[in-house]
C-alpha cells in the first residue's frame, strides 16, 4: 500500500482526504504544519506528500525547498490561489504536480497515481546488477530500471519523476529539435495540465542539473521558435 503525507491546516480538508484515500487502498498520515509534517518523516518512510501552499509559520513554498535540500519523495501542491507565477515558483522548488482548490478528490488520485508511477518506490529497492539497462551520453548514465543519473564521476543526481521522464524523452529522440508539444506528448501526455503549462520550467531545472558546473558542456539547446535539442550522442541498452 503506497503511503502518503497530507499537509494541511484545514482539518476538514485532512479527514475528507484521509477517508477518501484509506477507501482506495493508500496507508495515510496527516500534519498541520512543518513540524508535525517533520517529525512524521524522521519516523516513518512516505512515498508521496501532498502539501498545502498556504501553512501557519512556514508556508509551502518554503517547505518544498527546505524538502528539495535533502529528499527527492515526490510533492504535489495544494493551493487556493491559482496564479501561474506560484505553479511556476512551486514548480521550479521542485514540486513534481501542482492543484488549485477547491479539488474534486478523483483529481487528486489520479494525480497521485500519476506521479507515483512516475517515481521509484522507497520501499521497494531494484537489484543492483551491472546488466541494468541504462543510456549513455556525454559521459553520464542514466539508469532505467532504478531512475537514476549519474555523472561521468558517477554521483548521483537527484531527479524527480518529471525530470526522469523529460531527459529520458531528450534521450530517446537525440540530436533532433523537440517541439515543446512532443516533450509534452514524450513525457507525460497531452491531460497532464501542470507540466503542459510548464514545459519551460522543467527543461531549465534539468538544465540546470546537467550543467552544474562552469566546465560542463551545454546538453540541451534551445532552438529559436522550434522548441529543444539534445545535443550529445547517445548510447542506448
Amino acid at each position: 500500500m503506497p503511503s502518503l503525507l497530507f499537509v494541511d491546516d484545514d482539518e476538514e480538508i485532512l479527514d475528507l482526504l484521509t477517508r477518501f484515500f484509506s477507501r482506495h487502498d493508500y496507508c495515510v498520515a496527516t500534519a498541520r504544519d512543518s513540524a508535525e509534517m517533520l517529525a512524521l518523516m524522521e519516523a516513518q518512510t512516505f512515498d508521496l506528500v501532498v502539501l498545502d501552499l498556504m501553512l501557519p509559520r512556514e508556508d509551502g513554498l518554503s517547505i518544498c525547498r527546505r524538502l528539495r535540500a535533502t529528499s527527492s519523495i515526490p510533492v504535489i501542491m495544494l493551493t487556493a490561489m491559482g496564479d501561474d507565477t506560484d505553479r511556476i515558483v512551486g514548480l521550479e522548488l521542485g514540486a513534481d504536480d501542482y492543484l488549485v482548490k477547491p479539488f474534486n478528490a478523483r483529481e487528486l488520485l489520479a494525480r497521485v497515481k500519476s506521479v507515483l508511477r512516475r517515481s521509484v518506490m522507497p520501499h521497494q529497492p531494484e537489484a543492483r546488477t551491472d546488466t541494468r539497462p541504462a543510456m549513455s551520453f556525454a559521459g553520464w548514465r542514466l539508469d532505467l530500471t532504478r531512475r537514476e543519473l549519474r555523472t561521468p564521476d558517477n554521483m548521483m543526481v537527484p531527479l524527480s519523476g518529471v525530470e526522469f521522464d523529460l531527459l529520458l524523452a531528450f534521450a530517446e529522440h537525440p540530436q533532433r529539435v523537440l517541439s515543446r508539444e512532443q516533450l509534452m506528448d514524450l513525457a507525460h501526455g497531452r491531460n497532464h495540465d501542470v507540466f503542459d503549462r510548464s514545459i519551460d520550467v522543467q527543461v531549465s531545472r534539468l538544465r540546470r542539473k546537467l550543467e552544474a558546473t562552469a566546465e560542463a558542456p551545454a546538453l540541451i539547446q534551445t532552438v529559436r521558435n522550434g522548441g529543444y535539442m539534445f545535443t550529445p550522442k547517445v548510447q542506448r541498452p
